[in-house]
């Protein structure tokens, strides 16, 4: 059986669906309100489940004790998770006739444990990142590991790019880890705890842009974020959200957040060095590049960029 919800998973089922192990079902998250319309919609993983008729069962909270009966009608041998999103308690967890569920967590177990590993391995500007197949036990992604797939990541990669490729990446894991146990190979090596680090999920705060930081810093942050929300920052009463960005080593003859133009260039003083602007989305606006950006919004030589109000880091755009 597989657990999975956001876009990040529909590579592995899609694998999965097509053998050579009978699926039996797919569990996903609850019809949500989704889109511009916010009208309730399946989820990518459910959506594909019922494209492809496997069944699909979809609860509100996997911790119902009748949620367990219910699974356990279809008599699985092992279960796959693939942010699947909420907490699996002990009875889901051991009713497969293995005795587990495995998990492919986007991060090089132990580090980034958590709900947004892959941001936060941008944010503490890790050289690589990859694919963990583990044991899905209580404590939150602490279980033995199988197998370790590895990537770099590149300078300029934002988050979403990084996704893309992780999430074709943790395909290939799991199809790797579920050959090697059922062959009887695998190899479970639990996770050195001392070595842990947490990546919980990024706040409204976590998008505010701190132009006292430097900028190499900065332009991580904005990677991080992109393409969604965006980091975000405030000129004057104008919210906006940066959705790229790069650092240039400088020191700068003004305070931080005081912008210098270059041309159709915006260049933004920071603790250390310049963060160049590249795609800058207004509040409701599009995402444009800073040039196109610039021939609609006037931002003259010594204007002022600060981080948005409390709150509102989160607001540009919506």
């Amino acid at each position: 059986m597989f657990f999975g919800t956001p876009e990040f998973a529909v590579p592995t089922l899609t694998r999965l669906l097509a053998g050579p192990h009978a699926l039996v079902a797919v569990v996903s998250q609850p019809d949500r309100a989704r889109g511009r319309g916010r009208r309730p919609s399946p989820a990518p993983v459910a959506a594909l489940a019922l494209a492809s008729g496997v069944p699909l069962l979809r609860p509100e909270r996997a911790a119902d004790p009748g949620f367990a009966a219910e699974l356990a009608r279809f008599a699985p041998d092992l279960g796959v998770v693939v942010a699947f999103g909420q907490f699996l308690p002990k009875r889901v967890r051991e009713l497969p006739r293995l005795g587990y569920l495995i998990n492919a967590h986007a991060s090089l177990l132990p580090r980034h444990r958590g709900a947004a590993p892959i941001a936060h391995a941008i944010l503490a500007g890790d050289a690589e990142t990859g694919i963990s197949i583990m044991r899905v036990e209580r404590e939150m992604d602490a279980g033995a590991v199988c197998l370790v797939k590895r990537t770099a990541i590149a300078a300029s990669e934002s988050r979403g790019a990084l996704e893309e490729r992780l999430a074709a990446l943790a395909a290939d894991a799991a199809f790797e880890a579920l050959a090697e146990i059922a062959a009887g190979r695998a190899s479970w090596q639990p996770q050195p705890a001392a070595l842990a680090t947490l990546a919980p999920k990024l706040e409204a705060a976590d998008a505010a842009l701190d132009f006292a930081r430097p900028a190499a810093e900065l332009a991580r942050r904005v990677r991080a974020l992109a393409p969604r929300p965006g980091a975000a920052a405030r000129l004057g009463d104008e919210r906006l959200r940066i959705h790229a960005a790069r650092a240039e080593p400088g020191t700068p003859d003004r305070a931080p957040g005081l912008v210098w133009r270059r041309g159709d260039e915006l260049h933004v003083a920071t603790g250390d060095g310049w963060l160049v602007l590249e795609r800058i989305q207004r509040a409701g606006g599009k995402v444009l590049a800073c040039a196109d950006f610039l021939r609609g919004f006037e931002v003259k030589e010594g204007a002022r960029l600060d981080a948005p109000a409390r709150g509102d880091a989160l607001g540009a755009g919506d």
